[in-house]
């Protein structure tokens, strides 16, 4: 029991949380208790994992891009494959954060735990927008123009994703395919990630002061409402990977629906169990090809992209976390606050990790962006696991439909140039 305890994240996450609501239970009065010696160096477990996310959040965001990006120079010579993959991969990842944020601010709003003045006074929040839309895109515009350096330094999280888009498109068209700094930056991003590794580890410490606080400043929902949220995660995901999905790969292949769920069982099943699209990814390409007739050259191309850069179900979630952590933390979500959120949970998913828990790299351009506080990723990670292999089966059914839609309209194209050229060759 205490080895599989010492190897496994989620179960520390969970006892650690347990275990700090059995303390502050145990204080029988509360009063005061915010000002002591002991609450101060009990703190210092949050402050210390905030503080480490906030050192490395702006090169996480410069680098996994990058590498999202700068990987699909394997598709460039192969302009019209890549271009349907990529507006295709666009399209369902709209629709899944669409559905989680409409979900989400359809229903009643969470119950604060918090006032905004108790978070800390690291937060920015995003100002009351003025009347029109101008506006916002004026703001958003101000912010995304800056000097990348200002940027790192700053963390004006907007102002890097427009620097990273620029640079990465820059180098697939300056530079040979092969060319080494792809490999430089690839090395970078798998570092970077293995520091994010070792910063998640310490998440235990941050979750028993998260909830040790919450708990004796009166947020006694905290459980109840995470168990809520797991369940609005679900039920929004089991929507999306069940019957938007296939109904978009039934409308534009016309694919029976049986043919489709045998195809793309056994694969959904190893991602459920692995977490993880990329050691999915070769039994993918295998199902693809034999059991839904997705030719050779295609899987071989969109497959591997859409593990880079696919990422429905993360999307899903990073948008539905945002609305929660927003409401559960107090802080006022205005029209601009929204459009940043739908915006971040779009590129995040570029370049996510494609491993456990490989978005909440990518959840912390969210929160930040929206102006939540970064100590909202330790209470998710109380929860996050168990979803994590629900929406990795959903992001490989994504890159499923994807191999076998953009095989469907590669086919058609041929089949309507090739009476063409044989016209321009009589």
């Amino acid at each position: 029991m205490l080895t599989k305890l010492r190897h496994s994240l989620p179960l520390q996450l969970m006892l650690a949380a347990l275990l700090a609501w059995l303390f502050a239970q145990l204080i029988s009065s509360t009063s005061g208790i915010t000002q002591t010696g002991w609450y101060q160096f009990l703190m210092l477990g949050k402050t210390t994992y905030i503080g480490l996310l906030k050192m490395v959040v702006g090169l996480v965001v410069l680098f996994s891009l990058l590498q999202g990006i700068t990987s699909i120079g394997s598709i460039t010579r192969l302009k019209q494959i890549g271009r349907n993959t990529v507006l295709f991969y666009s399209f369902t990842t709209l629709i899944a954060i669409s559905l989680g944020l409409g979900a989400s601010l359809l229903l009643p709003a969470w119950e604060p735990l918090t006032s905004v003045a108790a978070i800390g006074d690291d937060v920015q929040l995003i100002s009351e927008d003025a009347a029109g839309g101008a506006a916002i895109a004026s703001k958003l515009f101000s912010m995304a123009l800056v000097n990348p350096v200002a940027a790192l330094t700053n963390g004006n999280l907007l102002a890097i994703v427009v620097f990273s888009f620029m640079l990465g498109i820059a180098l697939l068209s300056s530079l040979p395919e092969k060319h080494p700094i792809f490999e430089v930056l690839n090395g970078l991003n798998k570092s970077i990630n293995t520091i994010v590794g070792w910063i998640i580890r310490l998440a235990p410490l941050a979750v028993f002061a998260i909830v040790f606080d919450f708990t004796v400043r009166g947020g006694e929902s905290l459980f109840e409402q995470l168990a809520l949220f797991a369940l609005l995660v679900f039920v929004l995901t089991l929507i999306h990977g069940a019957i938007v999905l296939p109904t978009i790969a039934k409308v534009m292949t016309g694919i029976r629906l049986s043919t489709l769920f045998k195809g793309i069982s056994a694969p959904m099943a190893m991602a459920f169990a692995t977490s993880s699209s990329s050691a999915t990814l070769p039994l993918a390409m295998q199902s693809a090809e034999e059991k839904l007739g997705v030719s050779q050259s295609t899987s071989s191309m969109v497959l591997p992209l859409g593990a880079v850069m696919n990422m429905d179900g993360t999307a899903l979630f990073e948008g539905v976390a945002a609305i929660f952590l927003a409401q559960l933390f107090g802080v006022d979500l205005t029209t601009s606050g929204l459009v940043m959120i739908f915006i971040m949970a779009m590129v995040s998913s570029v370049g996510a990790p494609g491993m456990p828990s490989g978005s909440m790299s990518g959840m912390q351009l969210v929160l930040l962006a929206a102006g939540i506080p970064l100590e909202a990723i330790a209470i998710l990670l109380i929860i996050e696991r168990p979803l994590d292999t629900f929406r990795t089966a959903v992001n490989v059914e994504g890159d499923m439909i994807a191999a076998l839609v953009v095989d469907k309209w590669q086919k058609q194209q041929k089949i309507v140039l090739e009476p063409a050229l044989s016209e321009s060759v009589a």
